[in-house]
This record gives structure tokens, C-alpha cells and sequence, in this order.
């Protein structure tokens, strides 16, 4: 959850309307879809969203499953502030929700001009994705330990 976030919405210099917008989508809506391009970072305001990922299974196949959700106070799409690449999943929202939408260019902007409240934002955005990564190494490791068992590889090793 990113309460440092939620207090930069509120401060007087990161107007809304301009730093930042505030976007409602019904449920079942798609935010953004892999693949796409964008420089913006969400912030929940309400509501629930869940995370997709394209899955290619071994007969061509395709399958979209859930990887996570994401709840009042989450963050996400905070990974084109670190790239230029396109979005490396699919975010469709679960309930009716509200986000603040954020483009990155402003949000850099901004936190160059306070880095009383940016250094700590950016150490914040960094956990999260930490947090994140590590959540994924673990995720990895045990489907390739289930992919040996599977295999009857692990009494190999």
C-alpha cells in the first residue's frame, strides 16, 4: 500500500487535473492490456483489479491467468518509470473502481523539485518493486520445481 503516494495527491503543489487525474472504470474493465504503450503509474483509489498474463501452453494454446490483485492504497504500472518498454501485463478491474492516473514524466517532475518528499516516494516505489520481484523469484522457482517433478527429474538432482 502507498500512503506516500496518497499524501503527494493531497499536496498543494501535485494539482489534480493537472499533475494527476482521477478515472472511473465499471467492473470488468481493461485498463491496459500487455503490449501496450504507456508512461502513466496507477494508484487505487477504490476497488479491486486483478493482474493478467499471457500464458502459451505446449499444444498453441493460450491462456490468460490471474498473477495478483490490486486494492485501495496499490500501485501498479509503476515500471515505465524505469523503462520505455511496452506493458508486461493486462490490468482489468474486478469491481467498479476509481484510479489516480499519474504520467510518469510528471511525477519525475515533481519529485526533482521536492526531494524532501521524492527521496522517500522513491524509496517507497522501490520496495514495491522489490517486493514484487521477489514474489515472482518465488512464483519462478516453484513452477520449475513442479515442471521437474512432473518430469520425474527432481530424483536426478
Amino acid at each position: 500500500m502507498s500512503s506516500l503516494l496518497f499524501t503527494l495527491l493531497n499536496n498543494p503543489d501535485f494539482k489534480e487535473g493537472i499533475m494527476w487525474q482521477r478515472v472511473s472504470w465499471q467492473a470488468n474493465s481493461t485498463i491496459f492490456t500487455e503490449g501496450d504503450q504507456g508512461r502513466e503509474v496507477y494508484l487505487v483509489l477504490t476497488g479491486e483489479l486483478r493482474v493478467l498474463g499471457k500464458v502459451d501452453l505446449d499444444d498453441q494454446r493460450k491462456i490468460q491467468p490471474g498473477f495478483g490483485t490490486f486494492a485501495k492504497g496499490d500501485i501498479f504500472g509503476e515500471m515505465v518509470m524505469f523503462d520505455h518498454l511496452p506493458r508486461s501485463a493486462t490490468v482489468v478491474s474486478l469491481t467498479d473502481v476509481e484510479l489516480a492516473i499519474i504520467k510518469a514524466e510528471n511525477l519525475f517532475v515533481f519529485l526533482d523539485k521536492h526531494p524532501d518528499c521524492g527521496y522517500p516516494i522513491m524509496k517507497e516505489l522501490l520496495s514495491i518493486v522489490v517486493q514484487r520481484l521477489r514474489k515472482a523469484n518465488q512464483r519462478t522457482f516453484s513452477l520449475f520445481a513442479w515442471g521437474l517433478k512432473s518430469k520425474g527429474l527432481d530424483n536426478h538432482l
